[in-house]
């Protein structure tokens, strides 16, 4: 199956970064929505409307730009040749990936915290969280681009 993916390549290359930069879109976003989410009243109709934002992001953009992000990634990687899979750049990548949807997923958590009003953490957590997703990307970027080793 492999060798039939190499004439769709580029674009499988091309739908891979869209579905990445929208991903990462979200993830960026997410967090600074919680760092705002802290400043209001639980319960209030500010409060109302941060939950609805944070479940629509995660639910309809960030859900589905990571799961495309892994298809044509996944599509990507079976290319033959594409990879050398004796180089130690694309087991960072991948785990750096693994991370970021772990990341999206404690995310997911804290929403459905804020969903129920029992969020106990203060919005410095926040901000520090938000800095997550950028470091995972530059790593990422450096180990596709540069191939460091």
């Amino acid at each position: 199956m492999g060798s039939a993916l190499i004439p769709f390549m580029l674009w499988l290359k091309a739908f891979h970064i869209m579905s990445f930069i929208a991903w990462m879109a979200g993830l960026f976003y997410l967090p600074r929505l919680f760092v705002y989410h802290c400043q209001v009243v639980a319960g209030s109709p500010e409060s109302a409307r941060f939950k609805v934002m944070e479940y629509k992001l995660l639910r309809f953009i960030m859900a589905p730009a990571m799961i495309s992000t892994f298809v044509f990634g996944g599509l990507l990687a079976a290319i033959p040749g594409l990879i050398d899979w004796h180089s130690g750049w694309w087991l960072v990548k991948l785990a750096c990936v693994l991370a970021m949807a772990g990341f999206q997923g404690a995310c997911g958590r804290w929403r459905r915290d804020f969903a129920h009003d029992r969020n106990t953490r203060p919005e410095r957590f926040y901000r520090m969280a938000n800095e997550v997703p950028t470091v995972l990307m530059m790593v990422i970027v450096i180990m596709v681009v540069v191939r460091p080793f």
